[in-house]
């Protein structure tokens, strides 16, 4: 098993998985298994992915936008967006959450997609294009340190990918700051719900459980009072998938302990008015 040794080399490493992944889904074959973009449960892929969107939504986007689906909900369905809104996908990969949300807003709104790593933008640009939407803009960057103004964006949404982050306080801080007031966080996540404790260190300091949504989750209360802590108002998980007890992937296997459960969430918040 692979091993981290610091949040910036944990960072790379999880780039590294997700370039991988990108190129797979550009050339519609399935990432290696053990390598660093090794199969980690949970990650949606083509099957799970078809069964968080409505087929609609999928046969309007291009077949490399849903194989490169890695996230753990659908953000787009619950957000309730509306048209004219600004709305920014944190970890926005192949760009299916971000062209399904610049089609909700309409041509007076606009969908942002911001993410860390060339391939996967390369990948949700060219799925743009292929798309033929317009109001839509790819940013390179880290959730940690979001390239837009203060109060500019509307809605925030996220598909399994702040448990990815090393900091996730920055990051709450950061989608505070841009969000305008009134503006809204509505993204899917992983959390454990339970004693955190009681998940074993090898699991929290493996590389390929990081990348697969596990072992950067938080606990539900631990999660609610950081959105807090950062200035939100009205946070609240609703648990949307509760995975079983034992989690696989072809390199090596988690059994989730009794006491603590692994569950896919909805998360909602909201940036105070005033």
């Amino acid at each position: 098993m692979t091993e981290t040794k610091g949040g910036d080399q944990l960072r790379q490493q999880i780039r590294e998985h997700y370039a991988e992944r990108a190129v797979a889904a550009a050339t519609a074959r399935k990432a290696c298994c053990c390598s660093s973009a090794a199969d980690s449960v949970p990650q949606p892929q083509d099957e799970l992915a078809r069964g968080l969107y409505a087929l609609d939504e999928l046969g309007e986007l291009p077949d490399t936008a849903v194989l490169a689906s890695l996230g753990c909900g659908n953000p787009t369905a619950l957000a309730h967006l509306a048209p004219g809104e600004v709305v920014l996908d944190l970890g926005s990969g192949g760009g299916i959450d971000v062209l399904l949300s610049a089609r909700r807003v309409g041509p007076e709104g606009k969908a942002y997609g911001l993410d860390m790593t060339d391939e996967m933008l390369a990948l949700a640009r060219e799925n743009q294009r292929k798309a033929g939407i317009e109001n839509v803009e790819f940013l390179r960057g880290e959730i940690e340190s979001m390239p837009l103004p203060n109060d500019s964006v509307d809605v925030i949404i996220s598909n399994c990918v702040i448990n990815l982050s090393t900091d996730k306080d920055r990051v709450f801080a950061e989608a505070f700051r841009v969000l305008k007031p009134g503006g809204r966080l509505a993204v899917s996540d992983m959390v454990f719900r339970g004693d955190l404790a009681l998940v074993p260190e090898r699991v929290k300091a493996n590389v390929q459980a990081w990348a697969g949504c596990v072992a950067g989750a938080l606990e539900e209360q631990d999660y609610l009072g950081r959105l807090r802590k950062a200035g939100f108002k009205n946070a609240a998980i609703e648990v949307t998938q509760t995975y079983d007890a034992t989690i696989e992937s072809c390199c090596d296997s988690f059994k989730v302990p009794a006491g603590i459960d692994l569950v896919s969430g909805f998360v909602r918040a909201t940036k105070p008015a005033h």
